[in-house]
């Protein structure tokens, strides 16, 4: 018998007009294309969520152990279920564990099979990497396009959209969401956007993570701390995934404490269903944030408000007890929101309500993923046109902008209050609290250079150069020795330390080397074997946070670079012989 309550959907892709940028595109001017669902049982209301009976698959059935909740019923009470239910593995009645990998494996097979008997879809399961423990981490691949490989989704232009879930193990609902939207994309409502988009899902990007119930990987690091220096297994494999396919659109999903040092802090139970954020870190294009705010955060926002779900931006504070700050997401290039910002993507980061709490309320975090997951696929679909202009025009500009203007070397948040409304743990009625709030949408450039044209690297700067390459970014290596005008970097002042989030000290991430230094202008020295980075390409502002020396979340501070002398700044258009790399 088939499990779970079938809702109803109607739901409308605009098609998009070919608008120039500039101006800023408008809304879109041809007709709708409206795509209906089947009449809903009678027991479910209509609905925005997409979501089609699941069948039970390889089910661990055990009696149900849930812990009693971390707060008073007149709270718990705030956050009913919703009409539908969603049947994944690990979301049957009376089951313990969340998903298992295995079963997550089996279940994207399944839907790359159902996929397959369409006719014209294509579908395939990727291997993308495997976890410190030997894991495999896959992708399930959803397309129209001629075959699944990058170069044919790249060659349908139409935009590709990457689900990630998962980064941190013990934050389950949004792999149960992607399980979800897998099977809607595959064989339910759906369906109809795969006329326009292509679909790249990572239902689970820490497996090791997750099967130890624990936050960070298995070596002790948080990979989402990781997207810039690709230390972990994990977050190469996610790189290379990005490299390849080049998505327009990544969305990271997430979930955030509840209860814990908010409650210590401020006496109050965290109130919203679903914390937002795209991409606030330096040298972000504006276009790419309009388009992050204007066409995807605020229809996000509409559409989890109809289904009675409330939204904040996302926020979160220290561990310290005596720091009542409460911060936006971090503004350095080293999460996964950022560093694919960097990589010229709409990078949307979205959280619910559920480290700390279990299993409580699991039908609602989830239901709030797979309402918000499919209000960003309808965005992209609506903005398909838009979107193919979009990333080529900020590509082309960010070529012309090497040996021009300025690059913001380090910024961070701008501090000011804020009016946020948490809840009362006994009681369950909002509680609004005044508190000093760093906002992470405009930020304090704290330190700016003159843009290079490039970088030169040494020839023993291979770690680096490997992993620039693992982003995407070109880089040449010199075959006749040459001189180029450039400032050399002078050390004047060095510590260690460890690198710091909105959270406090990421010790899990080891010491890191502080330095100050001074830029001297000279002749810089290029033997063959050494490397030539040219700002002139799509991933310039990237390189600029991984090569500046003197910011926390540098190669060099991380030790990917030996010595500061190991790369100097380009300053004039260089005459080289290079050969790019195999």
């Amino acid at each position: 018998m088939r499990a779970g309550v079938a809702s109803a959907l109607l739901f409308t892709l605009a098609a998009c007009t070919s608008v120039p940028l500039p101006p800023w595109p408008g809304p879109s001017t041809q007709p709708a294309v409206v795509v209906t669902a089947p009449a809903p049982a009678p027991t479910a209301p209509p609905n925005g969520a997409v979501v089609q009976p699941v069948p039970p698959r390889a089910a661990i059935v055990t009696p149900s152990t849930v812990a009693a909740a971390p707060y008073s019923a007149a709270v718990a009470a705030r956050f009913p279920a919703p009409s539908v239910v969603y049947n994944t593995p690990g979301l049957q009645a009376f089951r313990d564990s969340f998903t298992s990998n295995a079963e997550i494996q089996s279940w994207l097979r399944d839907m790359a099979s159902s996929a397959s008997r369409t006719g014209t879809l294509k579908a395939a399961v990727l291997p993308i990497g495997q976890s410190q423990l030997g894991s495999p981490i896959e992708a399930l691949v959803l397309t129209r396009a001629a075959s699944t490989d990058a170069a044919a989704l790249i060659a349908s232009n139409r935009p590709t959209v990457l689900l990630i879930g998962q980064q941190h193990g013990d934050e389950p609902a949004g792999s149960e969401a992607m399980l979800v939207l897998a099977r809607e994309l595959t064989e339910g409502l759906l369906q109809p956007v795969l006329e326009r988009i292509n679909v790249i899902i990572v239902p689970r990007a820490n497996p090791d993570g997750s099967s130890g119930a624990q936050r960070t990987t298995t070596g002790g690091l948080d990979m989402n701390r990781d997207h810039l220096l690709l230390n972990s297994p994990e977050a190469r494999a996610l790189a290379r995934l990005t490299r390849d396919y080049h998505p327009t659109v990544v969305v990271d999903v997430h979930e955030y404490t509840v209860t814990g040092r908010f409650v210590q802090k401020f006496g109050a139970i965290q109130k919203y269903d679903a914390l937002l954020q795209y991409a606030t870190t330096a040298n972000i294009p504006e276009f790419l944030t309009k388009a992050s705010e204007e066409w995807y955060r605020r229809p996000l926002q509409s559409a989890l408000q109809v289904q009675g779900l409330t939204t904040e931006w996302y926020y979160t504070t220290s561990a310290d007890l005596n720091d009542k700050q409460i911060s936006m997401g971090g503004t350095q290039p080293d999460t996964g929101r950022n560093v694919f910002g960097l990589k010229n993507a709409v990078s949307l980061l979205i959280e619910t309500r559920g480290v700390g709490i279990g299993r409580l309320h699991i039908q609602r975090r989830v239901h709030t993923h797979v309402t918000a997951l499919t209000s960003v696929l309808a965005s992209t679909a609506q903005r398909a046109a838009e979107l193919g202009q979009l990333q080529p025009y900020i590509e082309k500009d960010l070529i012309a902008q090497a040996c021009k203007g300025d690059a913001v070397i380090e910024a961070g948040p701008t501090p000011g209050s804020y009016d946020l409304v948490m809840l009362d743990p006994v009681t369950g009625a909002d509680k609004s609290i005044k508190v000093d709030w760093n906002s992470a949408l405009t930020l304090r450039k704290t330190k700016t250079r003159v843009r290079p044209c490039g970088y030169w690297l040494s020839a023993s700067s291979k770690t680096a150069v490997e992993r620039l390459r693992l982003h995407g970014v070109q880089v040449l290596r010199v075959t006749e020795p040459a001189s180029m005008l450039g400032d050399l970097y002078r050390e004047t002042a060095r510590a260690s330390g460890n690198r710091q989030d909105v959270r406090g000290a990421m010790l899990e991430a080891g010491q890191i080397v502080k330095v100050d230094v001074a830029l001297v202008r000279g002749v810089v020295d290029a033997p063959a074997g050494s490397y030539y980075v040219s700002l002139g390409q799509p991933l310039a502002n990237l390189v600029v946070a991984a090569l500046e020396p003197d910011t926390q979340s540098s190669f060099f501070a991380n030790q990917l670079l030996d010595n500061v002398t190991s790369t100097a700044r380009v300053m004039s258009e260089p005459t080289l012989k290079t050969e790019p790399l195999p």
